[in-house]
């Protein structure tokens, strides 16, 4: 990857411009900003402006004491480059949305404080030593993705309770995704359903996925990670051709055509986020900073695909939504 390129990549945000030397006696900030979806996505664009306005009242200021290099494309394959790139910028703090990505990130460089703004398990995915002492160069916030495996299944059954069989549609390259699709296979039963794995690693495998899942599954569970967001809207066309409700994490599946999904509020991560970037700016140590956990999670409800599957949402569930499509 070229400078250029890179440049060219990160492009900005019109309010955050890019600035090559402090004119201020205090010295200008670097932070890079890893994110794991590509930049029109709404909610990134929310979660970014959560971020911004943390740091803005912790007393950072985009073009007078920080600059932020922002990468957002959502392709898996360039998070090395672009790793490499803000160590060769000499960035105070990267911070990063996705475990990939945090994963690529750490074994980048193990001096460059790194913030994870959204992680599935930070400690079963080897990110941190625990929550409470992270340990090394690595701290942030869980979005508990594995955890929240079983209540996305048991409200899924709440939704539909004809569910017996789901298929859990994953990249079985990607060590969260197993987590969640062990946790998934091990809550199943307890719920009377029946839970199997239909692992894909690239996009060439989702469509195969699908026929080779016909008639063996009543709803299909679609486990969060690049490789999914970025297919979602085609996920969810053979989701609805083959009338399989899905249950998702986060709440772009629901809004490309996702039936239902369960997951924390990724702006309030992010706010929360630039709380750990301002105490590290202002001397503190990753390693001191306990992972904290999501306070805030919404219920996303797609009407329009509950009415196209023949489905009628129990009014128990619609009063619990945060939002219905």
């Amino acid at each position: 990857m070229t400078r250029r390129e890179f440049i060219t990549m990160i492009g900005g945000v019109a309010a955050w411009p890019l600035v090559a030397h402090a004119q201020q006696s205090e010295r200008m900030r670097r932070i890079g900003l890893l994110m794991s979806t590509v930049q029109t996505d709404p909610e990134e664009s929310a979660s970014v402006a959560a971020f911004g306005q943390t740091l803005e009242r912790a007393g950072w200021i985009p073009g007078r004491n920080v600059t932020i290099d922002r990468w957002a494309e959502g392709r898996e394959e360039a998070y090395a480059e672009v790793a490499a790139e803000f160590v060769r910028r000499k960035v105070d703090v990267i911070v990063t949305a996705g475990t990939d990505a945090s994963l690529v990130v750490k074994k980048t460089t193990s001096e460059i404080p790194i913030v994870f703004a959204a992680v599935g398990d930070p400690v079963g995915t080897g990110l941190v030593a625990s929550l409470a002492h992270p340990g090394g160069n690595v701290t942030g916030l869980s979005n508990e993705q594995a955890d929240l495996a079983g209540y996305r299944l048991e409200l899924l059954h709440g939704v539909i309770p004809s569910v017996r069989r789901v298929a859990l549609l994953g990249n079985t390259g990607s060590p969260l995704v197993l987590l969640e699709m062990k946790t998934a296979e091990e809550a199943a039963p307890k719920l009377g359903l029946e839970a199997f794995r239909l692992g894909v690693t690239k996009t060439e495998d989702i469509e195969p996925a699908f026929e080779s899942m016909k008639g063996r599954a009543d709803a299909l569970y679609v486990c969060a990670d690049s490789l999914t967001s970025t297919n979602r809207v085609s996920i969810n066309i053979l989701a609805i051709g083959e009338k399989l409700p899905t249950m998702n994490s986060f709440r772009n599946y629901v809004e490309a055509g996702g039936l239902i999904s369960y997951g924390p509020n990724f702006p309030d991560l992010f706010r929360r986020a630039g709380d750990f970037v301002n105490k590290i700016l202002r001397g503190g140590k990753p390693a001191d900073l306990p992972v904290e956990q999501p306070v805030k999670f919404d219920l996303m409800i797609n009407a329009t695909t509950a009415k196209v599957l023949g489905l009628t949402i129990p009014q128990k569930i619609l009063v619990r939504a945060s939002e219905v499509f």
